[in-house]
């Protein structure tokens, strides 16, 4: 799960930036699941919910042109850095 806060300013930027990185990373080596949301109590907040085969298909994910495209894309528009938590199903 990854989570971007964009400037406020930003949101209308940071949401185009966002929605062009779906399609491309869900043809991405090991994409099981890639669904991008943007909170209904705060819209500066879009979080992806991305399912991958292995960890070594995320890290390619995020050295791929699209997601390197993103970074650049966002870069200044964002209220802070991008967080990345990585999640095991256990149940």
């Amino acid at each position: 799960m990854a989570q971007v806060k964009a400037k406020p300013e930003c949101v209308e930027a940071v949401k185009q930036a966002c929605l062009a990185l779906v399609a491309p990373s869900r043809a991405d080596q090991g994409c099981l699941q890639y669904d991008l949301y943007q909170s209904t109590g705060d819209p500066i907040v879009f979080i992806f919910y991305e399912s991958w085969e292995s960890l070594e298909d995320i890290e390619r994910h995020l050295e791929s042109p699209h997601a390197l495209a993103f970074d650049e894309k966002t870069s200044g528009l964002l209220a802070e850095p991008e967080e990345i938590t990585y999640l095991q199903k256990i149940g």
